[in-house]
């Protein structure tokens, strides 16, 4: 066979190859996916992950199964998604405490690098709640309560260097107060916690919190956004009580390691847009707090860098440390 023949022969067969191999993308997903959650079952990360994994089961008929890998400050599931193989069949949900990690721990990985963005699903205000034995019905009255007992009170965290950590954190420097942190490995934990009187303050996003504050087991004083949350009007924000400028915003994403195909990435993102336009979802996650999002796996990618710088100078400007 001579060089030209050889040749010919080869451009061929590339491409019959060309087809079969996108007709493999076009078939994703054929088996089933693992959701990540990086923290423990419960809480609002895992609630929103839950949601998105019935739904892509319903769209797509394959199982989407929710693993919850908590510890850590969310980055032990984080670096499961990311050593995972870029098939498009293990995904990560998880929250903003993936910006503020960069800053806090010494990464075996960079979420910029290393993740590909798919989704910026939804966001919610977090809620300052206060166990009922303790006497602060307002922000300020908790705020003049911790400067009379400095050290004594204890809050509960969904983990080391999560963003409801950092919450808190924000909002002692701020306030000027010194409270004990305990760790949980998640929101639901964290929650739990304070219900059974282990703990007396938290910052907690609407949504795994809420049920106990509208059941009377853990009493509402306020708000983390700028305005007033819809779901929760008669709570006002920590700015209008006392802390002006204090924001704090809990968002949810969706990440896939990094070097996924880009049309499987695509093929997520339009998936997860669509059901979070569908009235079922976006009553169930308006009841909850949550609002919905949506957009181009570029706006996420964007969105995690500005978060990323912005906690740096939060936990730079207040002095954060662990103990």
């Amino acid at each position: 066979m001579n060089a030209s023949v050889f040749a010919v022969l080869v451009t061929l067969l590339m491409g019959l190859a060309w087809p079969v191999a996108g007709a493999g993308l076009e078939r994703y997903p054929t088996k089933p996916l693992r959701i990540v959650v990086p923290f423990a079952p419960g809480g609002s990360n895992d609630l929103v992950g839950r949601v998105v994994a019935q739904k892509l089961n319903e769209a797509w008929g394959q199982p989407a199964i929710i693993d919850n890998r908590p510890g850590a400050g969310s980055t032990i599931g984080i670096e499961i998604v990311v050593r995972a193989a870029p098939d498009g069949y293990t995904l990560l949900t998880t929250s903003g405490g993936i910006a503020s990690s960069v800053t806090l721990y010494r990464l075996s990985f960079n979420p910029v690098t290393d993740l590909a963005p798919v989704v910026l699903m939804a966001q919610m205000p977090y809620l300052l709640a206060v166990h009922p034995s303790v006497p602060a019905k307002s922000t300020q009255e908790l705020i003049i309560l911790a400067k009379a007992k400095p050290g004594q009170l204890i809050y509960a965290s969904s983990g080391t260097g999560t963003s409801t950590h950092l919450t808190v954190e924000m909002f002692k420097s701020m306030a000027k107060v010194d409270m004990l942190h305990v760790p949980y490995k998640g929101g639901g934990p964290a929650v739990a916690a304070l219900v059974s009187g282990e703990v007396q303050v938290i910052f907690n996003p609407v949504t795994a919190i809420l049920p106990q504050a509208r059941a009377g087991r853990v009493r509402p004083l306020a708000v983390s956004s700028a305005k007033r949350a819809e779901i929760v009007p008669e709570l006002p924000t920590v700015a209008e009580s006392g802390l002006p400028g204090f924001e704090v915003i809990a968002w949810y994403n969706m990440f896939a390691p990094a070097g996924t195909p880009r049309s499987i990435i695509k093929r997520i993102n339009a998936e997860i847009n669509r059901m979070l336009q569908q009235p079922d979802v976006r009553k169930h996650f308006l009841a909850l707090g949550v609002v919905p999002l949506g957009g181009t796996p570029e706006a996420l990618g964007n969105y995690l860098k500005f978060e990323i710088a912005r906690w740096a100078k939060v936990i730079k400007d207040t002095g954060i440390k662990f103990e």
